[in-house]
């Protein structure tokens, strides 16, 4: 019988061989808090919390017969949360900097992949960066983990109280169930639906009992492979591995509502509608053509079951190429193309079609699965996150979190991300790009506020056909 630790999933191990110089496969979290808060403080909250996943105290290791999750024998905290203070008087600008640097550098495979920096001195409060390797988590088991940090009020659950459990599982739902919720309204997406979805992860064999009732899987993801290339644009080229991160101030989601009801849009139509027009102004500075229809955004979809215990992470996601019409010359015009491609999404299975390959992939040779990446890399240009939140304010060691801002990697040669992520009646925007495409993402920020104020500005005449 084999000594090695828990075998690592196909899906999970994909994740980490499509590590490269080029393109770290790590998500990065910023939470900003209001008050500075110690390290020894964040440090108890992480023995107590956070290292109740097994995850964070387990090395992977690589053995003849695959990749395993074994326990460090080693492990020590202080290798893993680090205290940098912001020069000066710190500003969100430095501390763009700063997390520009660190989700530009690798994680250490010769630890458990993950740390934690508490970023002192950010305008007069601090900040938290959290960097997890892909292959740990995916993004909203990230969520899930730091939230597990946090309480809904300003003194902190004791450890020993029982309640703890149902407080954490109770944000969890908050964070995680709008945003199950949305995208099943955003891709139609009925219970029966989802059901199905996560049946298919649970029991892979059902694929071909769905094939025989109609649905062909192959021709899914026959349809996804014939997928024209993406055009040559500043969002494509060579990676250098050097990552640059913006983000915007807040944004009013009451805004965004009113918006939607009064237009006929979800408001997940506005806000992507908003990323099109951002991405459109960015090409006309750059001379690119615009003329195209469109450029193919890849939207991760969450698979994983809200019933699933808290202690349970990995990656359970499929994605969809979703078309940003960034050809369309007025906000209108781009909002009705939104809705119209989310209508014709409706019923798609590429979720799972991406979440099976996957995972084969994960189980076979290495230059299998990067000849795949390679293909399927190269139908989108971006890839964009969207995530609703809580909507009240979350404290972290007695300090209110004022924002949070989340990164997914970019695979194979995919070198621009966007994060959208609702919080507090709020919305935040934010970018990560190879600075080698994008040097300069503050840009991409402001355009995305002006895009979105001309969407908030459309008047009800302008109202999206049913």
């Amino acid at each position: 019988m084999s000594t090695h630790g828990e075998p690592m999933s196909g899906v999970d191990h994909a994740w980490l061989r499509m590590e490269s110089d080029s393109n770290l496969m790590m998500i990065s979290g910023v939470m900003i808090l209001e008050k500075p808060i110690t390290r020894s403080a964040l440090e108890k909250l992480i023995t107590e919390r956070l290292l109740k996943f097994a995850r964070f105290r387990q090395l992977v290791v690589e053995h003849a017969n695959g990749a395993f999750w074994e326990i460090d024998p080693h492990f020590d905290i202080e290798n893993h949360v680090h205290v940098v203070g912001l020069p000066g008087h710190g500003t969100y600008h430095d501390l763009q900097a700063l997390a520009s640097d660190l989700t530009s550098t690798p994680l250490n495979f010769h630890i458990p992949l993950w740390q934690m920096h508490l970023i002192e001195n950010v305008n007069g409060g601090c900040a938290l960066l959290m960097r997890v390797h892909h292959c740990i988590a995916d993004g909203i088991s990230l969520v899930r983990v730091m939230l597990s940090l946090t309480d809904d009020g300003v003194v902190p659950v004791p450890e020993e109280a029982k309640a703890k459990t149902t407080r954490t599982d109770s944000w969890i739902k908050q964070w995680v169930e709008p945003a199950q919720k949305l995208l099943a309204e955003t891709f139609h997406l009925g219970h029966e639906l989802v059901e199905e979805t996560v049946d298919l992860i649970q029991h892979p064999s059902h694929l071909t009992d769905l094939a025989r009732e109609g649905l062909s899987i192959g021709q899914e993801l026959s349809r996804i492979a014939l997928m024209p290339n993406e055009p040559p644009t500043c969002f494509r080229g060579e990676l250098t591995g050097r990552k640059r991160v913006a983000w915007a101030e807040p944004y009013s989601l009451e805004d965004v509502r009113a918006a939607g009801k009064r237009l006929g849009a979800t408001i997940n139509d506005i806000l992507i509608a908003a990323a099109a027009g951002a991405i459109r102004a960015y090409l006309l500075t750059r001379n690119d053509a615009v003329e195209q229809d469109h450029l193919n955004v890849a939207v991760p979809f969450n698979l994983r079951p809200l019933d699933q215990p808290i202690k349970t992470l990995g990656n359970q996601f499929g994605l969809v190429i979703v078309p940003l019409p960034v050809g369309k010359h007025s906000a209108a015009s781009r909002l009705e193309s939104v809705c119209q491609a989310m209508r014709e999404l409706k019923n798609s299975y590429q979720p799972q079609v991406f979440y099976g390959l996957l995972g084969v992939l994960g189980k076979g040779p290495a230059v299998m699965e990067q000849t795949a990446l390679e293909v399927l890399s190269q139908k989108a240009s971006l890839v964009m996150t969207n995530v609703p939140g809580p909507k009240h304010p979350l404290y972290l060691a007695g300090s209110r979190m004022i924002q949070p801002m989340f990164w997914v990697p970019q695979s194979g040669n995919v070198g621009v991300g966007l994060s959208i992520l609702s919080y507090h009646d709020t919305v935040q925007f934010g970018v990560v790009a190879d600075k080698h495409l994008i040097p300069d993402p503050d840009m991409l920020i402001t355009f995305f506020g002006e895009s979105l104020s001309e969407l908030l500005a459309l008047k009800t005449h302008e109202k999206v056909a049913p």
